[in-house]
């Protein structure tokens, strides 16, 4: 099965070399990785130039800065395989739990597969994040009767047909509150796999912030009752 790695990138100048070595060490040959640039302005660009010469890899850029969420969207649209994943363009997330993400879809378990943290090992995660993330994962649980562990872990994968069903509309970091909820109300199962994870600060280059916390908690809220 042919495996599309969607990789949304925004100033990641420092890390996106080091992340793509290891993504294609870590993934099954058949494979495409989509980078798409959201309109990095650190040098990014000029290391993605020189990748769009690599055969299993396919780059887009964003004239504007639209959010993690757009760059997954436009990414989608250049996805071939059989099987869809998207990997953060940090460190924070490790490319060798991929084949293990996606081996409950492989063997026909699941639909959908997602990488949990919190039945991996977490490292450095500051205790509001801690604290975020376990009130996002009750709430699908309360909202959809269907229980997971990390509902805003990165490492979400799909079978193709499943993601390109789904009508996304986010721009930022709601596409995990959304495609969750919108998942989970066609009737799909979720099967999580623990994976590993060590946080990186805002100093390092975190993105994601409270006010992101509080749009997924209404985008829950949203999507259990609005298509």
């Amino acid at each position: 099965m042919k495996l599309s790695i969607i990789i949304p990138i925004y100033n990641e100048a420092a890390l996106i070399e080091t992340v793509l070595e290891r993504v294609r060490a870590a993934v099954p040959a058949d494979h495409e990785l989509i980078l798409v640039d959201d309109c990095s302005r650190d040098g990014t660009r000029d290391i993605l130039k020189l990748e769009e010469k690599k055969p299993d890899t396919i780059v887009v850029y964003h004239d504007v800065n639209k959010g993690k969420g757009a760059a997954i969207r436009t990414g989608l649209k250049h996805a071939t395989g059989d099987i869809v994943i998207v990997q953060d363009a940090d460190m924070e997330y490790d490319p060798r739990d991929i084949p293990r993400v996606i081996a409950p879809i492989i063997e026909g378990k699941t639909n959908v597969a997602y990488g949990s943290r919190f039945l991996g090992s977490v490292e450095k995660m500051a205790l509001p994040n801690y604290v975020a993330n376990q009130i996002l994962a009750w709430l699908v649980t309360i909202l959809f009767f269907h229980r997971i562990t990390d509902e805003a872990t990165a490492y979400k994968a799909f079978r193709a047909d499943v993601i390109h069903s789904i009508e996304l509309k986010c721009n930022r970091f709601e596409f995990c509150p959304e495609v969750t909820a919108k998942v989970l109300r066609k009737g799909e199962k979720i099967i999580e796999t623990p994976i590993t994870f060590s946080a990186r600060t805002f100093e390092q280059g975190k993105k994601i912030g409270w006010r992101d916390f509080i749009t997924a908690v209404w985008t829950l809220l949203k999507y259990r009752f609005v298509k």
